[in-house]
């Protein structure tokens, strides 16, 4: 009897929300991070991406920038990514520098799903750029 079974390869997973998702919308399940690709209406299963790179809303102004490489978190409370992990769920790593100016970020979404078998922050690629 194998101890794991595989599902499927975990890009996107099953959602089914209470109130009207907009294609585009972060949801945070616990510790996950999702983003809708497309709309969702309440009550209906859908689908959302835990894998990719989006852009995603960023503070700007003095001191803000975002260099590339660097996690980041979500915060709900400002719907903006931050790089203060604090209690906020990982969104992964950025992919390009967002200076002060930029109001978005471009990050690249990894979670456990992203390389299954390691945590999060383990990088989805060895060395030679191939994938684990």
């Amino acid at each position: 009897m194998p101890i794991a079974t595989f599902v499927h390869d975990g890009r996107a997973i099953d959602y089914t929300p209470a109130a009207d998702v907009a294609a585009g919308d972060v949801v945070v399940l616990g510790d996950l991070v999702g983003i809708a690709k497309l709309d969702i209406a309440a009550n209906k299963l859908g689908a959302l991406h835990v894998t990719g790179v989006y852009d995603v809303p960023k503070a700007s102004g003095v001191g803000t920038g975002i260099g590339n490489g660097v996690t980041t978190y979500w915060d709900a409370a400002t719907k903006q990514a931050t790089t203060s992990p604090g209690s906020r769920p990982l969104l992964g790593s950025t992919v390009a520098a967002a200076g002060d100016a930029a109001t978005t970020v471009q990050r690249c979404q990894r979670t456990g799903a992203w390389s299954p078998g390691f945590p999060a922050w383990y990088p989805s690629t060895n060395s030679n750029g191939y994938p684990r």
